[in-house]
C-alpha cells in the first residue's frame, strides 16, 4: 500500500489532486498552504494543517508521507520543489487520475499531474513538475521537458517537442512534428502548424506570434 500523502496548495489544482489520489485509493493525510485563512479548514473532509514550512507536518514527508505539489504558479511550483528537495531530499510524487490512459512505453518523471481522461501514448516522455489537464492527448514519440502546462483537449501529435516551462492553452492542436521553446505560450484554441520560438507567444489558426 502507498504511503499517505501531504498536498502543498489548498485551492484549485490542490482540490483535482485530491479527488485524484482518492480515485487511486491513496489517503491524503492534509494540505500546507501559506494562507493563514485556510488553516484548520477542511475540503471534503481533508484538513488544511498548516504552512508549507510547518516543519510539525513537513517532517513526515519522506518517511510516513510523500508530498505532492499542487499548483499552477510555475515560480511557486518551483519554489515548493526546491525546499522539498533541500529540506526533505526527496521529489514530489506523480498524481495520475485512474481515468487516464498511458502507454507502457510512455516514460513519466517525478511531480506530474495527469487528470482523468489524458492519454499519454507510446514511445513519448516528459520530465518533471508538469501538468496534463483532462481529455489532453500527447500521441507517440513526444519530448516533454519540466514545468510544462497543457489545457483541457489539446491535442500534442506525433514527434513534437516540447521546452521547460511552455504553457499551451485549451483546445490547442500542435502538428506532428512542431518544435516548442523555452517559455513559449499558446492561446487557447490555437492550431500550431510550425515552430514557436523560446519565449514567443502565439495564438490562432494558423497560429502567429502576438506581440
Amino acid at each position: 500500500m502507498e504511503k499517505p500523502v501531504i498536498i502543498f496548495g489548498s485551492t484549485g489544482l490542490a482540490k483535482a489532486a485530491l479527488e485524484i489520489f482518492n480515485s487511486n485509493n491513496i489517503v491524503v493525510y492534509g494540505f500546507l498552504d501559506d494562507d493563514e485563512k485556510t488553516h484548520n479548514t477542511e475540503i471534503n473532509a481533508v484538513t488544511v494543517l498548516g504552512a508549507t514550512d510547518d516543519h510539525g507536518f513537513t517532517k513526515l514527508i519522506g518517511q510516513k508521507c510523500e508530498a505532492f505539489v499542487a499548483t499552477d504558479d510555475n515560480s511557486l511550483r518551483k519554489e515548493y520543489v526546491e525546499y522539498l528537495k533541500e529540506t526533505r531530499k526527496v521529489m514530489p510524487m506523480n498524481a495520475v487520475h485512474n481515468a487516464a490512459t498511458i502507454s507502457e512505453s510512455f516514460i513519466i518523471g517525478h511531480g506530474n499531474f495527469v487528470n482523468a481522461g489524458a492519454i499519454l501514448s507510446n514511445d513519448s516522455k516528459m520530465g518533471n513538475h508538469n501538468v496534463i489537464n483532462s481529455k489532453a492527448i500527447i500521441e507517440q514519440e513526444v519530448e516533454m521537458g519540466d514545468f510544462v502546462q497543457i489545457g483541457t483537449g489539446s491535442i500534442i501529435n506525433t514527434k513534437v517537442k516540447i521546452e521547460n516551462e511552455v504553457f499551451i492553452g485549451s483546445g490547442v492542436t500542435v502538428v506532428a512534428g512542431v518544435t516548442i521553446g523555452k517559455g513559449a505560450r499558446i492561446g487557447a484554441g490555437s492550431v500550431v502548424v510550425g515552430d514557436v520560438k523560446k519565449g514567443q507567444t502565439v495564438f490562432g489558426n494558423p497560429a502567429v506570434e502576438v506581440k
